[in-house]
């Protein structure tokens, strides 16, 4: 046909879901000087097992502040894992394996949403111990 002109059309999509996240926080104010190390003590024996390989988790990473607080910081790869695996902890929370060394429940827990992910040049490594 002559004369006509056609032009693409941008595609619309929709953005991708958001990926959500969980932060468990505990405080360590007021706790022994060494409590950062008998938690890593704990993460690496215990907990790192217990999150590697987890069905519905992509990754979580275990962070601290001595003297002030230690951390879960989770992203899943669904809103119900998140949901599901909140609840479960919520319901045991105050008797978890960090709640007992540290002599408190968390401070919060608290979803939320990952924005981004990067990879820095040296690569992602999964260790129990840093």
């Amino acid at each position: 046909v002559t004369g006509v002109q056609t032009c693409a059309l941008p595609i619309l999509s929709r953005p991708p879901a958001p990926q959500p996240g969980l932060t468990v926080r505990w405080s360590l104010v007021g706790t022994a000087d060494d409590i950062v190390d008998e938690l890593a003590t704990y993460v690496e024996g215990t907990s790192h097992a217990r999150f590697t390989g987890m069905s519905g988790l992509r990754f979580k990473t275990w962070r601290a502040v001595r003297g002030a607080w230690f951390e879960g910081s989770y992203v899943f790869a669904s809103e119900e894992a998140r949901a599901e695996f909140q609840a479960s902890f919520t319901a045991v929370a105050p008797t978890s394996p960090v709640s007992v060394i540290v002599g408190a429940p968390p401070i919060l827990i608290e979803p939320c949403e990952i924005i981004a992910v990067a990879e820095g040049w040296d690569g992602f490594e999964a260790k129990p111990r840093y």
